[in-house]
């Protein structure tokens, strides 16, 4: 199987290296990711300016997969490699593994899901990948637990899109699944406020998650309780029950 793989942490990450050792002995690996860390890009896109293109010799070498490494975006690295670069199509997408987790309603912001997302509008398989930050669990393990997985999650009638999380340590030690819904994350104080001497203000995103809002069905909930949490996505935000009141009312 030819496999792109990209994520947001940018090339030299250990993340996306984990899965480039896993799968380069069964599979062709192609990776396309950002020169540098391009977190909470969501799935902005870089219009009329030059994205220039190298090869990262360390991944080359090593593995001996074929690499670009791209100055601009995540969803800028799978659009370029897909529309520009490649002369066969990829069978299938995985962005990560992503230092940090993407959960609830922080898909909607991560350059990891939507550089997933961007194979996924190509009609391709893809899957994102993150691992909760101070996980007991190695970058390499998650890795071979996804290069195992692989196989159940592609044999399905329709084209998957997949945000797959890793939690700080695994239910009772062992490897377990949850197929959940995303659930809903909240920001407390998301803004420090600094204020110069000279009276010019400026904020700094921080925050403190609150996940307090989230049902026992949802991935966060999977997560917090020790299990991979597995979400299957789309890209259709329509508000069907809103719509169909609409139309009936016509």
């Amino acid at each position: 199987m030819r496999v792109l793989l990209t994520n947001d942490d940018g090339i030299e990450a250990d993340g996306i290296e984990a899965l480039v050792a896993a799968l380069a002995s069964s599979h062709k690996i192609v990776v396309a990711a950002p020169t540098r860390e391009m977190s909470g890009m969501s799935h902005a896109i870089t219009v009329g300016k030059p994205l220039s293109v190298t090869h990262c010799a360390y991944l080359e070498e090593a593995y001996g997969v074929e690499t670009y490494c791209i100055d601009g975006t995540p969803a800028d690295c799978v659009m370029l490699y897909l529309e520009a670069i490649a002369d066969t199509k990829p069978d299938l997408v995985i962005s990560g593994i992503n230092h940090g987790s993407n959960l609830g309603t922080d898909v909607l912001y991560s350059g990891t899901v939507n550089a997933a997302m961007e194979g996924y509008l190509h009609d391709i398989p893809a899957i994102a990948v993150s691992l909760e930050e101070r996980s007991e669990i190695p970058f390499a393990e998650a890795a071979n637990i996804i290069r195992a997985t692989l196989p159940g999650w592609l044999d399905v009638d329709e084209t998957p899109f997949y945000n797959v999380n890793f939690p700080r340590q695994f239910s009772g030690g062992i490897p377990s699944f949850s197929y959940s819904r995303i659930g809903r994350r909240d920001y407390i104080n998301a803004f420090n406020r600094y204020e110069e001497d000279d009276g010019r203000l400026y904020y700094v995103m921080a925050g403190e998650i609150d996940d307090d809002h989230s049902d026992a069905m949802s991935d966060l909930v999977a997560v917090k309780n020790g299990y991979i949490s597995v979400t299957p996505l789309m890209t259709d935000l329509t508000d069907h029950i809103l719509l169909d009141t609409f139309q009936r009312n016509v």
